[in-house]
């Protein structure tokens, strides 16, 4: 999965839970971004995600892995 794969589906998630969800591409260095959903947030790559970083990712947004 890649960062653009992951917040299309963060949005299918909010959209699906009647969440609030924002990307912020300012709030990151390089290629990194912020995405909020909720009162929560994490930071996005554009590249590719590894299984350990996406866990990390939905935990920090407090997303079970079988709900994303």
């Amino acid at each position: 999965m890649n960062g653009r794969e992951f917040v299309r589906r963060a949005r299918r998630y909010a959209r699906k839970t009647g969440k609030e969800i924002r990307f912020d591409q300012r709030r990151g260095k390089g290629s990194h971004g912020t995405l909020y959903l909720g009162n929560r947030h994490t930071m996005v790559k554009h590249g590719e995600i590894s299984k350990g970083v996406l866990a990390t990712m939905l935990k920090h947004l407090g997303i079970d892995r079988k709900e994303f």
